[in-house]
């Protein structure tokens, strides 16, 4: 009985994190979506690009912000890999507690 409570909060631990996990690769996903509507918007424009810094409006050379856009979504592209991998690590470990705990109930 020990041993299934243990097992218990494990899961609902393992659960947790892979919630917070979903919330992050959500807020990834939703930056990763604006920066990429910022290069189209990049490809389309003139000359003249602005930049926002704080409260500022900054003109800046196209090149630079496309490099940036660029890098940045590289990053988040990256990010979003890693969150994967450990969203599948924690979905086989939650599998494999709820058949541990699925088993052990039918004892």
């Amino acid at each position: 009985m020990e041993n299934s409570n243990k097992k218990l909060q494990e899961l609902q631990m393992l659960e947790q994190n892979l919630q917070n996990l979903l919330i992050q690769k959500q807020a990834f996903w939703l930056e990763l979506n604006e920066t990429e509507e910022a290069l189209k918007e990049v490809e389309k424009s003139g000359d003249e690009i602005f930049k926002v810094i704080c409260q500022l409006m900054v003109k800046t050379e196209r090149s630079k912000i496309k490099e940036e856009l660029s890098n940045k979504k590289r990053i988040l592209d990256a990010r979003i890999k890693s969150i994967e991998k450990q969203e599948n690590i924690y979905t086989e470990k939650i599998e494999n507690i709820r058949e541990d705990l699925i088993k052990n109930s039918k004892k």
